[in-house]
């Protein structure tokens, strides 16, 4: 059975549960690369992503800490688009939808960026560099379903006894 698609308010409120899975995800990233001596590098990938598609549009990309910045909003905002699918699914299930979605998105960050030309070492320098990558993003998805179910039980009991959910 197909289902009607989500009414705009709902899209909006998964934004939130999908804010909070990228935000893990970038924390994660942020802090491993300050303390790990081989860290899964998706700020470069990004960064490079950001630069050949500034440049392809004719802009100049920004330089060091301003790109690096420019990059990490990037992140947050195509992680959180991303990872607001969890919220958008039947609330049963969220822990299952934010597994899938975070490992589809870990095994596409370490297979993808040498097939678009973005270099393999930054997710793919040694064994564990690419297992980290899957990892944490499975991390952020398993965030944004906890952020559903959140949502949705705050949801639940706001709504008075005896009134019809549809």
């Amino acid at each position: 059975m197909i289902e009607p698609p989500a009414p705009p308010r709902i899209v909006f409120r998964a934004l939130g549960p999908g804010l909070y899975g990228a935000a893990a995800l970038t924390l994660v990233h942020e802090s491993a690369r300050r303390v790990l001596k081989h860290p899964p590098r998706m700020d470069v990938l990004g960064m490079r992503s950001l630069e050949k598609g500034i440049r392809f549009f004719g802009g100049e990309p920004a330089k060091g800490r301003r790109l690096h910045r420019q990059t990490l909003v990037g992140d947050l905002v195509s992680n959180g688009l991303f990872f607001s699918l969890v919220a958008l699914g039947r609330p049963k299930r969220p822990y299952l939808r934010g597994a899938m979605l975070g490992l589809l998105a870990g095994v596409g960050a370490v297979v993808l960026p040498p097939k678009l030309g973005l270099g393999r070492k930054p997710s793919q320098a040694r064994p564990s560099t690419s297992l980290l990558t899957v990892a944490w993003y499975t991390l952020g998805g398993l965030a944004a379903a906890r952020a559903t179910r959140k949502l949705v039980a705050r949801r639940e009991s706001a709504l008075p006894l005896g009134r019809p959910l549809h």
